[in-house]
């Protein structure tokens, strides 16, 4: 039996969640199938006596469109999986009910499933939104959880779940009361904010880094980003090794207020 990891990952928190489910699964054999980037994301075929545990991080609530087309890729032959998705301290939302009718769809059993928490997209150092996560302890829930898993699959013909029971971490009413309100003004001011990442040409180097890590390739060089095919992961942001690319939302400093509470993560077996 081989444990699959497939994870789309643009800053690596999804990955590394996933890796330490693998690690508390312990597999004699595991193979990592990253799909964050486009190249290399073919058709993959998942066999029926293997598991699979596949991440995807939530944007906007939802599975990423990149990830959702590229798990499509992805097939089961009633093959048992672990569902699991990051989210960046507000909320999951629907998130892990489309990732569980995806991997449906592509012919995998969901047979345990998990909502962690990994640094936010749009976190900065004056804005911290789960800056730092998935750290230590959330290494060794993922781990304990893998553990949980392996029991249950040898323990033979491992139980679908529904992931509609999984536990939710909702957070204080005042905090969630107070991002709702924030929304609403920013929708009637009319700035929502960037809808891509800007670039200081004169901290430019053109390494190239931002680029290699789209995973939308919508980065046209060093300065210049599709709007159209950006994603807003910020994974360029994070890569610019001379701190050349910014992403100023005004969804940054709003969730930094509105959710500054360790939320932890969720388990489902």
């Amino acid at each position: 039996m081989a444990l699959h990891v497939i994870a789309f990952s643009p800053t690596g928190t999804s990955l590394r969640t996933a890796r330490a489910v693998a690690e508390g699964f312990g597999a004699g054999e595991t193979v990592v199938h990253d799909l964050t980037l486009p190249k290399g994301c073919g058709e993959t075929a998942v066999p029926r006596g293997d598991v699979a545990v596949v991440a995807v991080p939530v944007y906007g609530g939802h599975v990423p469109q990149p990830a959702a087309e590229r798990l499509r890729r992805v097939h089961g032959d009633a093959t048992p999986a672990v569902a699991i998705v990051v989210y960046g301290n507000r909320a999951c939302d629907g998130a892990l009910a489309e990732l569980d009718a995806l991997l449906r769809g592509q012919g995998f059993r969901v047979v345990a499933a998990g909502s962690f928490v990994g640094e936010h997209s749009y976190s900065t150092a004056g804005s911290p939104i789960a800056a730092a996560r998935p750290d230590a302890a959330d290494a060794a829930v993922a781990k304990r959880f893998g553990e949980a898993v392996r029991r249950k699959v040898d323990a033979g013909a491992p139980a679908e779940v529904d992931v509609g029971r999984i536990a939710k971490s909702a957070g204080p009413v005042l905090g969630r009361l107070r991002f709702v309100w924030g929304v609403v003004k920013l929708l009637c001011s009319g700035n929502m904010g960037p809808k891509r990442p800007s670039a200081d040409a004169e901290l430019c180097s053109g390494c190239g880094s931002c680029a290699e890590v789209c995973p939308a390739e919508a980065v046209i060089s060093g300065t210049e980003t599709d709007a159209e095919r950006c994603i807003r992961c910020c994974a360029c942001v994070k890569a610019c090794p001379s701190g050349a690319r910014t992403f100023a939302t005004p969804f940054s400093e709003l969730l930094s207020r509105s959710f500054p509470d360790r939320k932890e993560p969720q388990t489902l077996l």
